[in-house]
């Protein structure tokens, strides 16, 4: 923990679980210029875990045969006008080849500016209210990257529009299933799909997002803000406890059957991802193929989980921004790879 500390973040949560009990502790501080350290049991925006919690619906939607995964999106969803050859299971792994409304990043530095999700452009806009039909009409207003299933590239546009098909197909708001499928059956006390709701619940650490605007560095309180932004694919909160829950529940076979979740947990192109999953395999002394997904929202707040195939050791943790000028993107790799190392290749 204390290396995310050493590199420049504010704080972070952990929680390890394995069949010798639980271990919980945090480090850094819960909010900059308190020397109270992070709660254990802090909420938080837990960004693209999301991903993996709106994959598990959809999935159970397969098993019930209410959707059927190589079958064209457009036949769900046909007000959309999408191209009939994108399929559910295209949007659960990144293969459709659709604009990311949140902007395209190319490997040239060519940049495709989408919905702002950095600088004071966000940080004036971050309560704005968002519609997940509005996302995705924007999306589909833009080129899409690449013809459906020849490349592979995350995006959130795939889990938004897996929302609206999730609406259609029950009859139901997304909240409303993932709340009866997910959060009610598993007792996930403090898992929230917010919506428009900006106040993180209960006890809870600070994010910061600190950003350089007209020559000036500036650094802003971001714990609250609108990720409907995110809907479906980013804007969930929850615990280091209930992800816990979600992903050893998840692994061990409760939440779909068995046949759905090999699939799941298959990795498929460049990214390694399954369908809701990433894939990981930290060697033979590591104990070999874990399954993940992390997360952020636009700013403040990173979030962390893993699993062992069976579900029986699990971590998961919070970590949030402080007021350190890092770059996230090669320190957190960096605290993260320790971390690791800690829970899984140690005995």
């Amino acid at each position: 923990m204390q290396s995310f500390v050493d590199a420049g973040f504010g704080g972070i949560q952990v929680r390890v679980n394995d069949r010798q009990g639980e271990w919980v502790g945090s480090a850094g501080v819960r909010k900059l210029g308190s020397p109270a350290k992070p709660s254990t049991d802090g909420s938080f925006w837990v960004g693209s875990v999301t991903k993996t919690v709106t994959a598990t619906v959809v999935l159970q939607l397969v098993a019930e045969g209410k959707v059927e995964l190589d079958d064209p999106v457009a036949g769900y969803l046909p007000r959309l006008g999408l191209d009939r050859r994108i399929t559910t299971r295209m949007l659960l792994q990144h293969t459709s080849g659709l604009f990311a409304y949140t902007g395209e990043y190319y490997d040239d530095g060519t940049v495709v500016p989408g919905i702002p999700v950095v600088g004071q452009e966000w940080v004036d806009n971050r309560f704005h209210r968002y519609s997940p039909e509005e996302l995705v009409r924007f999306a589909l207003s833009k080129p899409p990257r690449f013809a459906p299933g020849t490349d592979q590239n995350y995006s959130n546009t795939n889990y938004t529009l897996a929302l609206l098909l999730i609406e259609k197909v029950t009859g139901h708001s997304y909240a409303d299933e993932v709340r009866r499928r997910i959060i009610r059956p598993l007792g996930l006390t403090r898992t929230v799909v917010p919506g428009n709701r900006t106040q993180l619940p209960g006890p809870h650490a600070h994010g910061y997002y600190r950003y350089t605007h007209n020559g000036k560095t500036k650094l802003v309180d971001v714990t609250r803000q609108n990720l409907s932004l995110l809907a479906g694919a980013g804007d969930m909160i929850s615990t280091t406890k209930d992800l816990h829950t979600f992903i050893s529940a998840l692994m061990s076979g409760k939440l779909l059957p068995a046949p759905l979740l090999a699939q799941m947990r298959d990795p498929h192109g460049k990214l390694g991802y399954g369908l809701g999953l990433f894939i990981q395999d930290l060697g033979p002394t590591c104990g070999g193929t874990i399954y993940q997904h992390n997360g952020s929202p636009p700013a403040g707040y990173g979030a962390i989980m893993y699993s062992t195939p069976d579900g029986t050791k699990t971590l998961t943790a919070s970590v949030t921004m402080g007021n350190q000028n890092i770059n996230p993107t090669t320190e957190f790799p960096k605290a993260l790879g320790k971390l690791l190392t800690a829970t899984f290749c140690t005995s």
